[in-house]
């Protein structure tokens, strides 16, 4: 088994799909019902390629796990997240931080996958890249029209912008896993997505009238480990809810 190739897999698997439950739970509790619709067709989108990345991940295991069994039969510390998407959802504002944050970086990273010398990583990015390029522009148009719109909705998208901030760090951390692969030409650095991240990230907050925190503070270390099966106890409730019913009939198909 290609253990770096197997272990990558599962963090973009188990972040899409962690981030596309979160999303889901919006589902009747929306603020308009155009972005109920919006944000549940972005969890479907990212449930999609949560199932492309992790029945991949199940080939490259090559121990009969399917994405089924990957994704309802693991426990919190089995999964590989990054711990950002693991978050509760907050008020719609915490959410739009969340995702504008996320999309940035996930469009970059795609980009880039696309020329990834495992042909099976590049196709998964050419597919998955075009849904994320809308979601990078909703979200961005999102940030800016709640950061300038009102008095109040600019004072509570500044404190979603900075309480999400300490989370993104982790997006650019490098280790033995992605070192590996980008020897091999398989994926990017993830150290090279954070200029064009942060400059993106800049441009829309500028305009949207929002200050950005300083960088250094959302490379503590403690804001860490997700990929490394370290996580919050929140993904230990979202799991609860969203393997239950694998979990009390197990085996069961519709």
């Amino acid at each position: 088994m290609d253990h770096a190739l197997f272990q990558y897999l599962l963090r973009m698997g188990d972040t899409t799909l962690v981030l596309s439950q979160r999303l889901a739970e919006w589902t009747g509790h929306g603020p308009v019902l155009e972005e109920e619709m919006a944000v549940a067709n972005t969890a479907l989108d990212l449930l999609g390629q949560a199932r492309m990345w992790l029945t991949l991940a199940g080939e490259v295991e090559g121990a009969g796990r399917d994405e089924d069994a990957l994704a309802y039969l693991r426990d919190a510390p089995e999964y590989r997240n990054y711990l950002l998407v693991e978050r509760p959802n907050g008020h719609y504002g915490d959410t739009v931080a969340r995702q504008f944050v996320f999309d940035i970086w996930h469009y970059l990273l795609l980009e880039k996958l696309q020329a990834s010398t495992d042909e099976r990583v590049a196709a998964i990015a050419a597919k998955a890249v075009k849904e994320a390029a809308y979601h990078a522009r909703r979200s961005g148009d999102l940030m800016v029209r709640l950061g300038d719109g009102t008095e109040f909705s600019h004072r509570r998208m500044q404190q979603a912008l900075e309480d999400v901030w300490r989370h993104t760090g982790e997006l650019f951390v490098d280790d033995d896993v992605t070192r590996e692969l980008a020897a091999r030409g398989v994926v990017p650095l993830h150290e090279s997505l954070l200029a064009p991240w942060q400059q993106h990230v800049g441009e829309l907050a500028a305009e949207a009238t929002l200050t950005l925190p300083p960088f250094e503070e959302a490379m503590h270390r403690a804001h860490r480990g997700g990929v490394h099966g370290r996580h919050t106890e929140a993904l230990g409730y979202l799991l609860a809810e969203m393997q239950h019913l694998q979990r009390t009939y197990p085996g069961a198909t519709w």
